[in-house]
């Protein structure tokens, strides 16, 4: 006999957690199912967790700012007591340095429309706030091996600077949290299951087959399958009509002790940089820690993949010295190590970086895909968006051609959802880059 809930949920990562809870809170029976051994393994466990609210669009910039709200009142947002074992936010500010595909004035712009405290940092004050920072322009990025990567630089950089941006000390942690409290609410969780069909029920999704051999039975199913959810929509037989692609995408976050000055205690860190002038991102980690990614520079190859599970799951020292070297040009005491150090994992990206939340050509088939990189931050509200996305179509509300709104209870802002449409133009003002 076959299990039956109200909404199958594929994928328990942060997203996935978050979108489980949010339906679980409507009294609607939901069942968790993902591959991995337990909450956050996936993409959500190589997050650098980072919060900031520098987006090109004003959906991107009011989402990342109403999820700020909720991470500060993230035992509100669980409904559970304060105490221990619950993630938390570590604001230390965030920095974005001026470059030409994300200009300061047009982000400054955005940030002001949506309430986000900010300021312009001329470069003198950059570098009497941050320890340690050059403020140089080196723009374009360029490759570690070409002799103009190290070249002195001729003008410097003005920044944004956002106070409330910072970090989620414990990505998994967080994921954690949501699951819990989505179970508080009657979430039944399925580890080590793959799905290996999605089940039709006349013209419309009737539940997944999982390779244990059972069938759960649900008039609605959820695609937050990160990496793998391309994967799952060709089982369920949709995206035929998406105008943006959604692809694996393997990334390394690399940690490194940090320069002296930026951080002298867990109390007193540094900010979180975005320096797309030198292809990189950096971060504060408690004990004195650094963490480096990247931000796709032109010079260096993406490293798309075909199947998430025969990714490298070892960070490499290629890579490693390559992100490490940014940093260390924009941190010129940062020691490089020899040795690398960090973890790599496998992103779910969009072709124009921005994540689809929607519904499908397959009725009941719902979409949370192409978030890794830059939407951990949103998990909070995405739960929420999603479950409005979800009961309005439900009811027969015409999304694809009547984008359903969320109106964001903690800022008031109303969110235009058919920004995050499978079927949108791409968005021309995008970065380019997971800074979105």
């Amino acid at each position: 006999m076959a299990r039956k809930a109200d909404v199958i949920v594929v994928g328990a990562g942060v997203i996935g957690s978050a979108v489980a809870y949010e339906l679980a809170r409507r009294e609607l029976d939901v069942v968790v199912v993902d591959k991995a051994t337990g909450v956050g393994h996936g993409s959500t466990g190589a997050s650098s967790a980072v919060v900031r609210f520098n987006y090109s669009t004003f959906d991107g910039v009011a989402l990342a700012w109403e999820s700020f709200h909720c991470w500060t009142k993230w035992a509100e947002h669980l409904g559970t007591p304060e105490g221990p074992g619950l993630a938390s936010i570590s604001t230390v500010g965030c920095l974005m340095l001026d470059v030409p595909p994300m200009r300061l004035e047009r982000t400054h712009a955005l940030l002001n429309s949506a309430g986000v405290r900010a300021e312009v940092w001329a470069p003198a004050v950059l570098r009497e706030r941050v320890p340690g920072i050059d403020a140089g322009k080196f723009w374009p990025p360029k490759r570690v091996d070409d002799d103009a990567f190290w070249a002195e630089p001729t003008e410097e950089l003005s920044a944004l600077y956002m106070p409330d941006g910072g970090f989620i000390d414990d990505p998994m942690l967080a994921a954690q949290n949501l699951a819990d409290a989505a179970r508080r609410h009657g979430t039944t969780f399925l580890f080590k299951q793959r799905v290996v069909d999605v089940i039709r029920a006349g013209d419309r999704v009737g539940g997944i087959r999982i390779e244990s051999g059972e069938v759960i039975e649900a008039p609605v199913v959820v695609n937050v399958a990160g990496p793998w959810s391309t994967a799952l929509n060709e089982l369920a037989g949709v995206g035929s009509d998406h105008t943006i692609t959604v692809r694996p995408l393997r990334q390394e976050v690399h940690h490194v002790t940090a320069p002296p000055g930026f951080s002298k205690d867990d109390e007193s860190m540094g900010p979180v940089v975005c320096d797309m002038d030198l292809g990189t991102y950096m971060r504060p980690a408690k004990g004195n820690g650094f963490m480096v990614g990247g931000t796709e520079p032109e010079c260096e190859p993406l490293q798309w993949i075909d199947d998430p599970d025969a990714s490298n799951p070892n960070r490499t020292k290629d890579l490693f010295t390559s992100q490490v070297l940014r940093a260390a040009r924009r941190f010129p005491d940062l020691e490089v190590p020899s040795q690398p150090k960090g973890i790599a994992g496998v992103y779910d990206a969009a072709s124009d970086w921005t994540p689809i939340y929607d519904r499908s050509e397959l009725d009941g088939f719902y979409l949370a895909m192409g978030t890794s990189g830059n939407q951990f931050k949103n998990a909070p509200v995405v739960g929420r968006v999603m479950a409005t996305l979800i009961a309005a179509v439900e009811k027969g509300h015409d999304h694809d051609n009547d984008p359903v709104q969320y109106v964001c209870p903690h800022t008031g802002h109303t969110i235009n959802l058919g920004s995050y449409s499978r079927k949108r133009t791409a968005n021309e003002n995008s970065s380019g880059t997971v800074l979105g």
